[in-house]
């Protein structure tokens, strides 16, 4: 999720996880599960204020750049 700056302050990115989140929950959803860089505190307060609090039982793997495209890019066997 990213709102612009000249777009914040208008509430746009609570409305569209609010949004999220009710049309997860008409589908049976009990959960969201959100991702933030650890380094993008702007982001982490902005869940925190909406009551989404951070996860001590997950951890995210990933897989950037050139290291990607060589995993992609392999030969499957």
């Amino acid at each position: 999720l990213y709102v612009e700056d000249r777009f914040r302050g208008r509430r746009i990115g609570e409305k569209l996880l609010r949004r999220v989140a009710k049309e997860c929950r008409a589908a049976g959803g009990v959960y969201l599960r959100l991702s933030v860089d650890t380094d993008n505190e702007t982001a982490k307060a902005f869940y925190e204020k909406l009551g989404i609090g951070r996860s001590s039982y997950e951890q995210v793997q990933k897989i950037v750049g050139d290291a990607f495209f060589a995993f992609a890019d392999a030969p499957e066997e």
